[in-house]
């Protein structure tokens, strides 16, 4: 039986003025959601909104207010960011990736949100003939709204049939075209949680040199694959990183998920030292400067975007690398709870008909973390994410982020101990009323 009926969410969706809720996008889902819990005061399942589940990290707060205290917000902050943040940055990339990358080289930014809307502003400019950004889906559906915004065109496939060596004939398909400025994707992957493997990334590395294209690879979930212990500094194992195998990259390390910082609005855009460093003819041209990369992405676009990162905020997210460094705080575990959560929340779908949608990365089963996907036999996305809104549970639908399989995305953050027993009740009532049919 449903929970909410259909005339009620109906009228719920007509008066948010909601065109197609099947499409819906993460806010509306969240309103929709908001919507029909207060009204009726009945508890939604809230698997929308990726939102850090876990307390804003100690350290980083009590930095925040001595740098308060020391008076830093009255003074705007350096346009770069301040030295003890990029210091920190880079040797937390060296601690936890051991990869190098000069402090120079690494931006605060205003969130991976601004990083990414810069990233795609100078990677659009560096040639007139590439003017297309490459996503390797499914991905984070912001990032292509910032493209409508700045004029650029896209292309991109579902990796889902890709994995491995496959990758590599898919990938040159797109990039042989020679319009490719940029290609893009999240590791682990929102909304998938799959994990691109080292052979994986060595193939973009190495095809990214050849066809001198940017990679933008998104860290927002940093040593969040729970499968490994990836929260030691300098022993291995260390998260897999494109960074290894090209020159050509940019890596967007956010605080928002792995110190649950996300109020904070604060990462750090790693470039590589190489491109840091590479003059650009088009770039100088356009913005009357040196048209140095990574001095142009400060102080041409990135400044224009935010004007800095706030002060205190920098201050705290460089003593939370630090401490992180010294082995004061392990962030892998501090975020193990949301492994906790997604191991419970998928044995409760699987349990009553479900299924995993992106199942697996190349050589074992996907991990269990911030993020999962489920099909449902016989429903589409769109379907599945409108008919579990009537039995109190909110998500996005997979075709909202690029993916081809049909599924919704669910987010383990919200989840709550008194909350398990409510979905599996309502579960059991969706499978009841949607039976599967058996093939004979």
């Amino acid at each position: 039986m449903k929970v909410f009926s259909e005339n009620l969410v109906n009228d719920v969706v007509k008066r948010l003025k909601i065109a197609n809720v099947s499409e819906a996008t993460i806010g509306e889902v969240l309103l929709i959601a908001q919507t029909l819990e207060k009204e009726t005061g009945l508890p939604f399942i809230r698997m929308d909104q990726g939102s850090p589940g876990l307390e804003a990290n100690f350290i980083g707060r009590e930095a925040e207010k001595k740098a308060i205290d020391r008076g830093v917000g009255s003074q705007y902050p350096a346009a770069a960011g301040i030295p003890e943040l990029k210091n920190a940055t880079s040797n937390f990339i060296k601690a936890f990736l051991n990869i190098d990358i000069d402090a120079a080289c690494c931006l605060p930014t205003t969130g991976s949100v601004a990083a990414s809307f810069g990233a795609f502003t100078i990677c659009s400019q560096l040639d007139s003939q590439k003017d297309t950004v490459l996503f390797i889906d499914p991905g984070f559906p912001i990032q292509k709204s910032q493209l409508r915004i700045i004029g650029t065109k896209w292309v991109q496939f579902d990796i889902h049939d890709y994995r491995g060596e496959a990758l590599k004939a898919k990938l040159e398909e797109f990039l042989k075209a020679g319009n490719i400025s940029a290609i893009v994707y999240s590791n682990p992957n929102n909304p998938a949680w799959i994990c691109l493997e080292e052979n994986e990334l060595k193939i973009i590395g190495e095809l990214a040199t050849k066809y001198d294209a940017i990679v933008i690879e998104d860290l927002a979930y940093f040593g969040m694959d729970y499968r490994k212990n990836l929260g030691i500094p300098f022993e291995p194992p260390y998260p897999p990183s494109v960074a290894r195998y090209t020159h050509n990259y940019i890596l967007m390390l956010s605080a928002s998920k792995i110190f649950s910082y996300a109020g904070q609005r604060v990462a750090v855009a790693c470039i590589s030292n190489k491109l840091f460093r590479r003059q650009y003819p088009t770039l100088a041209a356009r913005y009357q400067d040196s048209g140095v990369f990574g001095l142009t992405f400060i102080a041409s676009i990135m400044y224009m975007i935010t004007s800095g990162v706030t002060h205190s905020t920098q201050f705290a997210l460089a003593e939370m690398y630090n401490q992180s460094i010294d082995g004061k705080i392990n962030f892998v575990e501090d975020t193990r709870e949301y492994q906790i959560r997604a191991q419970k929340m998928k044995k409760i779908f699987t349990d009553n008909g479900f299924n995993v949608v992106y199942d697996r990365d190349v050589t074992q089963q996907v991990g269990d973390g911030f993020f999962f996907t489920i099909g449902y036999p016989g429903m589409n996305s769109g379907e599945l994410m409108k008919e579990l809104l009537h039995y109190g549970v909110s998500c996005i639908s997979l075709s909202t982020t690029g993916s081809e399989q049909d599924g919704i995305r669910g987010c383990t953050s919200r989840m709550r101990e008194e909350l398990y027993p409510i979905l599996a009740e309502r579960m059991i009532e969706f499978r009841k009323d949607h039976p599967i049919k058996t093939k004979i």
